[in-house]
C-alpha cells in the first residue's frame, strides 16, 4: 500500500482528530467536561496513529476507548469484561444477541477470551458529527451491557 491520499491526508486525518477529541473535552462555555477523564496518544513510535479517549462511567467505573488511524480506516474498540469465569456460554451468547441492536460497533472476543466493543469507519465518512456519535454509542453501548454481561459471568460474586 501506498501512503499517497488525496485531501484529506492522513496528517490532516491526525490533526483534525486531535482537534476534535480535545474539543469533545470542553463544554460550550469553554469548562471542563467532567464526563473525559483523560484524552492521549499511543506511542510516538507506533506506525499507526493511536489516541486513548477515558471517560468517566456509571456502570463501569472507566471507559477507555481506542481509536487507532489505519490508512482507509478509523478502527475504533472499547475493552467491555474480562474472560468470564462462569456461564461463559451465556455470557458470550448476550453479548452476541446484543450485536444485532448496535450501530457502528460490535462486540467481539479478544485473545484472552475478553468481551470488546469494535468497529471501524471509513476515512471518507469521518468527521466531527461522525466521530461525536461513535464515542457517545460506544460509552452507552459499554455502560448498558457492562453490568449484566458482569453479573453472568461472575455471578457467584454477587450471590
Amino acid at each position: 500500500m501506498t501512503d499517497y491520499h488525496l485531501p484529506p491526508s492522513l496528517a490532516d486525518y491526525e490533526a483534525a482528530i486531535d482537534g476534535w477529541l480535545h474539543g469533545f473535552a470542553r463544554n460550550p462555555d469553554g469548562t471542563a467536561n467532567p464526563l473525559f477523564e483523560a484524552i492521549d496518544r499511543g506511542e510516538p513510535g507506533d506506525p499507526e496513529p493511536r489516541w486513548y479517549v477515558r471517560l468517566k462511567g456509571d456502570a463501569k467505573e472507566h471507559i477507555t476507548v481506542w481509536f487507532t488511524l489505519g490508512q482507509r480506516t478509523l478502527r475504533y474498540e472499547v475493552y467491555v469484561l474480562p474472560s468470564p469465569h462462569e456461564n461463559v456460554a451465556q455470557v458470550y451468547e448476550t453479548a452476541l444477541r446484543r450485536n444485532e441492536k448496535l450501530v457502528g460497533a460490535h462486540f467481539a472476543i479478544g485473545v484472552e477470551d475478553a468481551l470488546y466493543l469494535r468497529g471501524e469507519l471509513l476515512l471518507a465518512a469521518l468527521n466531527g458529527p461522525e466521530l461525536d456519535r461513535v464515542l457517545g454509542s460506544l460509552y452507552v453501548y459499554a455502560e448498558e451491557a457492562f453490568p449484566v454481561l458482569l453479573r453472568l459471568g461472575f455471578a457467584s460474586r454477587f450471590a
